[in-house]
């Protein structure tokens, strides 16, 4: 008899996602070509893991942000992978820079 497997998170990044990430590698790409291949590589990775298990993440808290709503995962060091999850799918709605303002997203 087989182990069962564990349910499998359908896991979807958003236009909006893809183009932060893009924005970031862009301006790293500025600096060091190899960075940025980097960000984008362990980006893959983060979002390939939230197929299993992405509730193991802790939820986002903010003032303005629905308590419950966004979990995020912290990649390469300063980066979070903001996400909500319903049902059997993971929907990836932002990439941010830790290290950045983000006073629209918590309004």
């Amino acid at each position: 008899m087989q182990p069962a497997k564990p349910n499998k998170y359908r896991v979807i990044i958003s236009d909006r996602a893809a183009q932060m990430l893009v924005s970031h590698a862009a301006f790293l790409a500025e600096i060091s070509p190899d960075t940025a291949e980097q960000l984008v590589v362990q980006f893959e990775e983060a979002a390939k893991s939230l197929e299993e298990m992405p509730r193991r993440f802790p939820y986002l808290q903010g003032n303005y942000i629905p308590y419950g709503k966004y979990r995020y995962c912290l990649f390469a060091k300063r980066y979070l992978l903001i996400y909500q999850i319903a049902e059997n799918v993971v929907y990836a709605d932002y990439v941010i820079d830790c290290r950045q303002d983000y006073p629209w997203f918590i309004r």
